[in-house]
């Protein structure tokens, strides 16, 4: 399974200890997302993985309500704001896009957030010991860690005795 798979496990499983401190009779959980619904399909299948595992089960104690922009970010206030009125209990945001759309859109509806990006750096939360307000979440910090696994690469061909590309140039 790859790990994005997993992270939206665990964030299902997350969503779920949210829902679950409601105590509504069926709580609803939005699902907002800044991409495409066909390429997103077997993540929304692990994340409803995660909430089965923590005992919630789509149309039996649990209502989902799935939202994709499209990758057209402009339509994310719209889409949030759907989910706001709906009074959904807890928003499931995956994307940073997405998920500063719906810290925008909200102070009062738990948000669990999956991204690549820095939390901290982008404002959504104020530590990541202690990320206060509705947000919280997993990022795998993409962005930050992209010199150093070029760094690393870069050592993986050189220890292989690979040319580096700077050196492939100059071979051409």
């Amino acid at each position: 399974m790859r790990r994005r798979e997993l992270l939206l496990m665990a964030i299902g499983i997350m969503a779920a200890r949210a829902v679950r401190a409601q105590q509504k009779a069926m709580p609803v959980i939005g699902f907002l997302n800044s991409g495409l619904p066909d390429t997103d399909l077997p993540f929304l299948a692990a994340f409803r993985q995660g909430l089965g595992d923590a005992g919630f089960m789509e149309g039996k104690n649990v209502a989902m309500e799935p939202r994709w922009a499209e990758g057209r970010y402009d339509r994310l206030p719209v889409l949030v704001g759907d989910l706001v009125s709906r009074k959904v209990d807890v928003i499931a945001a995956g994307g940073d896009a997405a998920v500063i759309a719906a810290k925008d859109a909200t102070s009062t509806i738990p948000i669990v957030f999956f991204n690549g990006g820095d939390p901290l750096a982008m404002g959504l939360i104020a530590s990541l010991a202690h990320p206060g307000g509705n947000v919280t979440g997993f990022s795998t910090f993409a962005a930050a860690l992209l010199p150093k696994r070029l760094e690393l690469l870069s050592e993986g061909h050189r220890l292989a005795g690979e040319p580096e590309r700077s050196q492939c140039r100059a071979l051409h």
